[in-house]
């Protein structure tokens, strides 16, 4: 917990000076690929992922340890063929797990985050899920484990095999001519993103694009399909929690309501986007047929709201960043609280996002919160030994925030502004 917090106060910075440059290649380019709710969504998606990661909220039902233990066939020495077969170990489980999520109904829950967004761009990498409590790769490296990689090598190799899947989420990069062969660049992955019927549930390899190629899931961008991204069945939020739970919500809503017992039972396990027959017919749900005509998610708030809401961000990444940098002094159980709440202040402001009319109770109840936290410690989680009163500033900043978002709901939420927008040809 704390090793990876450590690498994440280097990680995360290098990250944030990668979506600056591209947000000024665009520029120069005279290409719009930053929309800032979208961003905002993704960015405050990324920073809930990285809190249940550190805090390690995640069940592991048989370890990967455990599969070394009882099944390697042969033990290798440390060198550095050893970090090769675990790199290509994790990206081989990382296909096959990929793969479970696009297919199997309860899986793409853990997955729908990160395709959610409408755009695509270095910031919708970070939209990575919290709904992720049971984890499966370790299934899938029962091969690394034959050959008897250690766990330790594997812990080492992992963070840098996920890092490595952040540059291709980008279209300002074309295609790069023989590595399209190798690896997966930037054309693979808007394939991969896409919505379009030659598209959809292609691509899903990691870094090596050869697991696509070899497994039949391989598809070329094509000149004359330019790709529209998101999700056939659209989410319609900005808030990153609520998206999280959107397809879950679903399956448990079709579950209650089929009459059919078997259904109830097997669709969680159905291929993705199965609906029982009874419950598809009473309770139809709308799918995007036409990529190119519908009408993406754009709710309209004017530049101050827009401001408003990435100082509240900033706000909530400040307060990420002095929770690793202090979750050695506190104890698991103070680390929990800390990170819940900073998921319930992104949220809160996301509701503001949506132009949800309880916006202003939602903030409320955050505000209220804090002051109850800071009376209980009498302090703000150790804020106070780097600033005097420091847990002071900390109710003031939400109670202010109440405030203004409680401005912004009753001088805009209620105006009858576009919410959408059309996708360009």
């Amino acid at each position: 917990m704390e090793r990876y917090a450590a690498v994440l106060n280097y990680a995360i910075p290098f990250f944030m000076s990668l979506l600056v440059i591209e947000r000024l290649v665009a520029h120069f380019k005279g290409v719009n690929v930053i929309h800032s709710l979208d961003t905002l969504s993704s960015l405050s998606s990324g920073v809930t992922n990285v809190i249940k990661d550190v805090l390690g909220l995640t069940f592991i039902i048989i370890s990967y340890k455990w599969f070394l233990d009882h099944l390697a066939i042969i033990q290798l020495e440390s060198t550095w063929l050893i970090y090769t077969l675990a790199f290509i170990g994790l990206d081989f489980a990382g296909y096959w797990n990929h793969r479970l999520q696009h297919k199997v109904n309860y899986f793409w829950n853990v997955h729908i985050i990160h395709h959610s967004s409408e755009e695509f761009n270095l910031a919708c990498a970070l939209r990575q899920p919290i709904s992720s409590i049971f984890s499966t790769i370790t299934f899938f490296l029962i091969p690394t484990a034959l050959l008897g990689v250690p766990h330790e090598v594997v812990a080492i190799v992992a963070p840098l095999h996920l890092f490595a899947q952040y540059w291709y989420h980008t279209r300002l990069i074309g295609k790069l001519g023989f590595l399209e062969k190798i690896i997966v660049t930037p054309s693979h992955h808007r394939v991969h993103h896409a919505i379009n019927k030659e598209y959809l549930d292609k691509n899903l390899s990691q870094i090596f694009i050869i697991w696509d190629k070899l497994f039949g899931t391989f598809q070329e961008e094509l000149d004359n399909v330019p790709p529209v991204y998101g999700v056939k069945r659209p989410v319609r939020t900005w808030n990153p929690v609520i998206i999280n739970f959107v397809h879950l919500w679903q399956l448990v809503k079709d579950a209650w309501y089929t009459r059919s017992f078997w259904d109830k039972l097997r669709i969680w396990f159905m291929p993705t986007g199965w609906r029982p027959r009874d419950v598809k017919f009473e309770r139809p749900i709308q799918l995007i047929e036409d990529v190119y005509g519908y009408e993406k998610y754009h709710p309209r708030l004017s530049n101050r709201a827009h401001i408003w809401l990435w100082i509240q961000f900033v706000m909530v990444f400040v307060m990420m960043m002095h929770l690793f940098g202090n979750i050695s002094q506190l104890s698991f159980y103070q680390s929990v609280i800390y990170g819940v709440f900073i998921c319930m202040a992104i949220f809160s402001y996301a509701t503001l996002m949506d132009k949800n009319g309880y916006a202003w109770v939602s903030q409320l109840i955050v505000a209220a919160i804090a002051m109850g936290l800071v009376l209980y410690q009498k302090d703000w989680f150790l804020l106070n030994s780097l600033m005097k009163n420091g847990h002071l500033l900390v109710i003031i900043y939400f109670w202010l925030s109440a405030i203004i978002t409680t401005y912004f709901v009753f001088n805009e939420v209620e105006k009858n502004n576009p919410s959408t927008v059309k996708v360009a040809q």
